[in-house]
């Protein structure tokens, strides 16, 4: 049978292109999932598809990094699929590996070098974005979203939140009512009575 495995890493990704070339190949059945490849541990998919094929099935792969992205879970992966005498297909590198077969040298040296360069990018994307991260940092600039309320809307709740027996209003209706997130208003609250003590 011939099994395809798609995945993506982000939520914003589309799985519909892999999941064509994969039918395209002829797959009967896919398993896909979006989830990120640094880690086998949270592809439930993935492991789905290790327990479910069998002797004699062919899976089906659009990029070496749509399996892994490190050239340890590459290989891990690789073998086990062939130790239970399944073959795998790399489409965009045009690469097999076949079950049973005495995999050549350059095939498996190519499997690594592609690999590698997989596990290259991802940990240059990783190291750029922590670079950005601090470069941002050092300049003063806010990482994340923006606030949700301004200064006066914030020391509104704060007044409304202390007088609470008085005004008879609850939380949910103070938030409601100045537009300060639940969130915002309790840490401003407890950064305000460690500043008291």
């Amino acid at each position: 049978m011939k099994i395809g495995y798609a995945r993506v890493s982000t939520v914003g990704q589309d799985l519909e292109t892999q999941e064509a070339i994969l039918k395209a190949e002829g797959c009967e059945r896919l398993y896909v999932e979006k989830v990120t490849g640094t880690s086998t541990a949270p592809r439930k998919e993935l492991a789905n598809m290790i327990d479910n094929v069998r002797a004699g099935d062919t899976v089906y792969v659009t990029k070496i990094d749509r399996l892994a992205r490190s050239i340890t879970d590459l290989n891990k992966i690789v073998s086990e699929l062939n130790n239970k005498g399944v073959s795998i297909v790399f489409i965009k590198e045009n690469m097999t590996f076949q079950a049973g077969d005495n995999v050549s040298s350059i095939n498996t040296l190519l499997f690594n070098i592609l690999g590698s360069f997989a596990q290259f990018e991802r940990d240059l994307i990783v190291e750029r974005t922590t670079e950005g991260r601090e470069r941002a940092k050092a300049q003063g600039k806010h990482m994340g979203r923006p606030a949700s309320s301004n200064e006066r809307d914030i020391r509104k709740a704060i007044e409304l939140m202390n007088d609470r027996e008085n005004n008879g209003l609850s939380v949910t209706d103070i938030c409601k009512l100045t537009g300060v997130k639940r969130a915002t208003l309790y840490a401003r609250m407890k950064e305000e009575k460690t500043v008291e003590k």
